[in-house]
Order: C-alpha cells, then sequence, then structure tokens
C-alpha cells in the first residue's frame, strides 16, 4: 500500500460508487414524483413560504435563490439522469476532476432538495446519503488509486451507523435489554414487508437470538472495521448480512442498502485477486483529500461527543451541509400498533347511518386482507408520516390538516400518492379519520378468514369535516 492510495480497494471502490450511485436514482426519483402534493407550490408544506423568512445559512441550496416546481422537477429529474450515468460506469471515463465535480453536483442537488423537504424530509436516512454523497466527491475514479483516507472517512460513517443504532437500543428500551423487543418490533414497525408477518411468527427463543446478534453485530462488529485485513472485510461481511436480514424483515427506505454500500468500501479485493495497476494520485488531488479529512475529523467531535452522551440523540445534525451526522434507529419499541385510518362521505348530512368509504394507501396497512408491499429502497413519505401520526397527533400538526383540505378538493397530485381512492368520480364532502388497533392475525385466524390483519376501532382523530 501507498502512503495515499491502495490498489487493493479498486473493486470496493468500484462497487461502492455504483451503489451509492443507484441508491441517488431512488432517491431523485423519489423527490421527482411526490414533492407537487407534499412541498410543491400547492403542497401541504410549500417550499415558498418556507423560505420566506428563512436564512440562506440556515438551509443553503438552489431554492433560496428561485423556487418553482418547474425548476424542483428539473432538478429531480437531472439528479436522477446524472445518477443513472455513474450506475452505468461514466465516471470512469472521465478526467478526475470532471469526475469529481459530477459527484459535487448530485450532492448539491441533493441537499437542495432536503433542505427544503421540512418534515418530509427529515428522515435519518437523506443526512446519511449527504454524508456519504460527500465524501464519494473526493473517492476518485480509475485514473487514481482509491485514496486510503476517504475509505476510512466512510468506515467511521458506517460505525456511527451501526454503533448509534446500538447504544441508543442499550440506553433506551429495556425490552433491548432483556432480548424482547422483537416480540413486538416486526407488527409495529413503521412500514411492515411481505415477509414481516411471517418473522413476527417465529418462535419467540429465536426472537431473543434475533437481539443478542443485533447488539454483537452494532456493539463489536463495527470496532473490527478499523482492525487490518482481512479482519476489517470479514467485519463489512457481518454487517451486509444482517442488513439483508433487515430488507427481507421490513420497508426502511433506502437505509439498509445504503448501509450495505458503505460496508462493501471496507472490502478489500486483493485477498482474492490481483488489483489492477492505478496511476498515483496527482499532487492538487492529494492536497484537497488531507483538506477534506481534516474538515471531516474536526466536525467529527460532534457526533463522537454524542456517541458517549447519556442523552445521546438519533438522527441529528450538526450543520446545514449534513457533513457529519449522528445516527440511531428504534431507541424505543411500540408494543401496539396503531394506525390513522382516513375515510370520506358524499353524503351532505350526516346521519348514524351515513356511508363511509376508506383511503388506501400504498404501504402503511389499511385493508387487512391486503399481504404488506415491498417498496424499500423507495420511500413513500406520505405513509411513514402517517405512522408517526398515529403515535401522536403532534406529529401531523402541520401537515395533517392541509391533507384533509386536498382530499375534500381532490387534488389530483395528493390522490397519486395514495393506493385507493374510493370517489374517483367526485370529492367526498366530509372527511374523518379514526385510530384503530391492528395486530397481526395468528395462523389459525390467518387460514380461517385470508386476513393478514386483525383491527378494532380505538378513538377518534379528526372529527368529520367538510369545505367552508
Amino acid at each position: 500500500m501507498e502512503w495515499f492510495g491502495d490498489n487493493g480497494y479498486w473493486l470496493g471502490r468500484l462497487v461502492f460508487q455504483r451503489g451509492l450511485a443507484a441508491v441517488y436514482v431512488v432517491a431523485f426519483l423519489t423527490a421527482a414524483l411526490q414533492f407537487r402534493a407534499l412541498i410543491g407550490e400547492r403542497g401541504m408544506l410549500p417550499v415558498p413560504r418556507h423560505l420566506r423568512h428563512l436564512p440562506f445559512r440556515a438551509a443553503p441550496g438552489l431554492f433560496q435563490l428561485r423556487y418553482s416546481d418547474r425548476l424542483f422537477a428539473f432538478c429531480a429529474w437531472a439528479g436522477a439522469a446524472l445518477s443513472a450515468a455513474l450506475v452505468a460506469g461514466a465516471a470512469d471515463r472521465l478526467p478526475l476532476a470532471v469526475a469529481m465535480a459530477w459527484w459535487a453536483v448530485l450532492w448539491v442537488l441533493y441537499l437542495s432538495i432536503v433542505n427544503v423537504g421540512q418534515t418530509w424530509y427529515g428522515f435519518g436516512w437523506e443526512s446519511l446519503l449527504l454524508e456519504t454523497g460527500f465524501l464519494a466527491v473526493f473517492l476518485g475514479n480509475d485514473r487514481t488509486a482509491p485514496p486510503v483516507l476517504v475509505l476510512f472517512l466512510l468506515r467511521w460513517v458506517l460505525f456511527r451507523v451501526e454503533f448509534g443504532a446500538g447504544l441508543i437500543k442499550l440506553r433506551g428500551d429495556r425490552c433491548w435489554r432483556d432480548l424482547t423487543c422483537l416480540y413486538y418490533h416486526h407488527e409495529t414497525q413503521p412500514m411492515p414487508g411481505p415477509l414481516s408477518w411471517f418473522f413476527h411468527h417465529l418462535p419467540r427463543p429465536l426472537h431473543r437470538v434475533e437481539v443478542g446478534a443485533n447488539h454483537f453485530c452494532q456493539l463489536v462488529v463495527p470496532l473490527a472495521l478499523f482492525a487490518p485485513q482481512p479482519v476489517a472485510s470479514v467485519a463489512a461481511g457481518l454487517i451486509v448480512c444482517t442488513q439483508l436480514w433487515l430488507v427481507l424483515s421490513g420497508n426502511f427506505a433506502w437505509l439498509n442498502w445504503l448501509t450495505i454500500v458503505l460496508a462493501l468500501s471496507a472490502v478489500d479485493a486483493s485477498l482474492v485477486a490481483a488489483p489492477p495497476a492505478l496511476p498515483a494520485a496527482p499532487p492538487w488531488y492529494a492536497v484537497v483529500v488531507i483538506a477534506v479529512t481534516a474538515l471531516v475529523v474536526v466536525r467529527s467531535w460532534y457526533p463522537a461527543r454524542n456517541l458517549l452522551s447519556r442523552g445521546q440523540r438519533m438522527n441529528t445534525t450538526y450543520d446545514p451541509l449534513h457533513l457529519v451526522n449522528s445516527y440511531g434507529a428504534f431507541g424505543t419499541v411500540s408494543r401496539v400498533r396503531r394506525e390513522v385510518v382516513v375515510e370520506g362521505t358524499d353524503e351532505r348530512v350526516l346521519h348514524p347511518g351515513t356511508v363511509w368509504r376508506e383511503y388506501g394507501f400504498k404501504g402503511k396497512p389499511t385493508d387487512p386482507r391486503r399481504m404488506p408491499r415491498q417498496f424499500a429502497p423507495y420511500h413513500l413519505r406520505l405513509d411513514w408520516m402517517m405512522w408517526f401520526a398515529a403515535l401522536s397527533p403532534a406529529y401531523a400538526r402541520s401537515w395533517f390538516g392541509p391533507f384533509v383540505e386536498r382530499l375534500l378538493e381532490g387534488d389530483r397530485d395528493t390522490l397519486r400518492l395514495l393506493g385507493v381512492n374510493p370517489f374517483p368520480g367526485a370529492p367526498p364532502v366530509h372527511v374523518r379519520a379514526r385510530i384503530w388497533r391492528y395486530r397481526y392475525t395468528t395462523r389459525r385466524e390467518r387460514r380461517a378468514t385470508g386476513a393478514w390483519w386483525h383491527r378494532d376501532e380505538v378513538w377518534e382523530f379528526l372529527p368529520p369535516t367538510r369545505l367552508r
């Protein structure tokens, strides 16, 4: 290994860059297909209103200079196209500086989107994509050997993702410490997948083994990422296996896939094959990488302090550029699943016999007989926020009223976010929302009814509402 670059990581870099570009494709497509209803000019939380009193330094990005739905759509679709070209290997055919600029454009485009996304973009994997995307700018291409400094910064990101998630569990819910959290998690997670029902019905002793294995993979294995090879590669392989288990058991947008991509960057391909000869780094590139490394090391003080704090915070960014962040997931696990069920009626006068028809969502449980679908890595933002709304109305205070208003108006962009519109001809006159408790059916109930869920009404979330 040279002091700056290591050809043994050429394959890890290639897989990492192609995988990261694929995640970018999904992220930009998610933005392009959903933004009009969520944050567009006529959306539930319009960007122009959000930016009215927001200084540039608090949320830097292109849309601080000018916003329109047409410009947002152009940025999102352009980002998807540029990312797809990187998946095809376009960056390796370009001069090093041009390839770096290409990755930088993607980062700026997605940063601009996240910084105006408000509550719809408040998920940890947004910051994770930005932090990883920023480091990818300086990873180079086939014109130079993979820079060791950037590779170790990527491991530092992966370490914080895994170790932070492990610590927040031990410090959080008691069920992580007594190994019982998976008695509930597969049923109460934000968006179950097609196999989640089966995971939930695994024997309870196996659930305890799952939790113990999770603690090992998040609290012990990440330490080995900084060990010499082949130990680091083995640690990365274990992380990939645990992330694939999570992919099978639920829908967590691109969090698991991005974590897998980060882990693969730590694999040393020289252990199994002779690496190709790559040119040494040009002096200007070495200077840039060293400067960026120094910047990230200094900024890492904040997440490092957070890891050691008893008041550890999950999914926190420490600057508007999302350069270095804190991560974590499921510090607490719900024991009961509640869902907000939204219904409408076309009857102008309400009475005890009023017929209410239910809106169906694409991902979150609605119809008890519908098998949960696989959507990840695609991110259904409205479905996720509905899960939070069921936990507490406070999570929905800013957007649920505008959402209901758009249902009453029959807004096409909003209806496109839903799976079932029970009023295809004309919008309803009244809309209401109720909280239902959902639980998985037992094996016997599943055979008898064909349903995946059993549900009982709990209380009213929103009384019948109509347009003035």
